[in-house]
This record gives structure tokens, sequence and C-alpha cells, in this order.
């Protein structure tokens, strides 16, 4: 199997609000089909970042005339899009797939990991997107390699805002990093709380999301 890694960025209905926003998401095309002249997709997105970003992010998602329905649980939604034209991800080759959720950083960048049994349709696929106007793109790795896993998440379970607040700045900021590039303390600094409190926040949002993975 091929795995190409690729950066992009271009034109798009959640990278654009992950830059204006300060948000992060990770996305997961669901489904994709032609119906009255519109290409229509749906995607599962997790979204990532403080409650108020977070809000105005779907506040202003709702605005977008290619937002046609959107279901929101906390912070992950279920948006079903509709295009005049193909957007890029969508571009679509049946002989390729995702093999973990795009991932939006707040600049706007998305980084995808795409697979294919042949390179020449992976290395064919990269040239279509290339073809388009509003996109930049870099392949950042391009290896043949069997595939451990095929990563699909779940939705994130129900965390108290501090919970969630304190495991996403331990994520962040590199927390469950080998070796750790922050420790309990300046974690609890950076919240404005003693290290107990925020000892506390974590271990509880842990016993919620660490479950949900199994």
């Amino acid at each position: 199997m091929w795995i190409a890694k690729l950066k992009i960025m271009h034109d798009c209905t959640i990278g654009n609000r992950c830059k204006e926003f300060s948000v992060e998401s990770f996305s997961t095309p669901l489904s994709q089909y032609t119906l009255d002249g519109y290409e229509w997709v749906l995607g599962q997105h997790i979204l990532l970042g403080h409650s108020k970003n977070i809000n105005f992010f779907v506040k202003d998602l709702n605005k977008d005339p290619r937002t046609y329905r959107i279901e929101r649980q906390k912070n992950t939604i279920y948006l079903l899009e509709r295009h005049k034209t193909k957007i890029p991800s969508r571009l679509y080759n049946w002989k390729i797939f995702f093999i973990r959720p795009v991932f939006v950083d707040k600049k706007g960048y998305e980084t995808w990991e795409i697979a294919a049994f042949e390179k020449k349709t992976l290395m064919t696929y990269i040239e279509d997107l290339k073809k388009q106007k509003t996109m930049k793109i870099k392949i950042e790795k391009m290896v043949s390699s069997k595939i451990k896993d095929i990563y699909f998440p779940k939705i994130m379970p129900l965390l108290s805002e501090k919970q969630k607040r304190a495991f996403e700045l331990a994520v962040e900021n590199g927390y469950y990093d080998f070796p750790r590039s922050i420790d309990l303390g300046g974690l609890a600094k950076i919240m404005s709380v003693s290290i107990s409190t925020f000892q506390e926040h974590l271990r509880k949002a842990e016993g919620k999301i660490i479950p949900s993975l199994k």
C-alpha cells in the first residue's frame, strides 16, 4: 500500500473558520453525492478550542451559503454542505481513501493522510488537486508501507468546561509527548489554578475520554 501525507491550504468552510476563530478540527468525510445539480458533502468535525470561539465558529458557519444543515453535539458537528462544483477533497477517486481524519490547525492548514494500492493512483489524485487554482499543496510523505490501522474518531464524551480546557491545554503544550514538554505545574499556571485543581480536572477528563477510545 502507498501512503501520502499532504499539507494543504484552500478555500474551505472549516479551514477558513479555524483560522478566523483560533479553532482546530479533526474532520472525517462521511458521504458525498450529486443531486439536483449540486455536490453534497457530509462530514463529521470535532472542534477543539475555547468554547466561546467554537460558538462563534458554528454561528458563522450557519451563515455560509454552502452550509445546508448542521447538527451539533457539544464540540462535534455533522455538517451537510451544498456546492455548485466539487470541492477539492471530493475530487473523488474510489481507489484512494483517508486513513486518518483531516486535521485542520489554527492557521487553516489541513493535514491529509491518504492511501492507495498504487503510487500512480496517489500521484494522479494529487496532480488533479494541484489543478485547483486556490489550492496550495505540499507532499510531506510518500511511502510504501503496510497500514497498521485506520482511525475514525468517536464523538467526544461530555466534559465540563474546565475538564475540556485542562485536556486541551495538556495536548497543546506537549504534556503527552515523550519526553514531556511541560509538567502539571506549568499547565496549572496557564489555566490560573492550583496544581491539585488542574490535576483533578485533567484526571476526570482522561477518565471520560480514554474509555471512549477502546
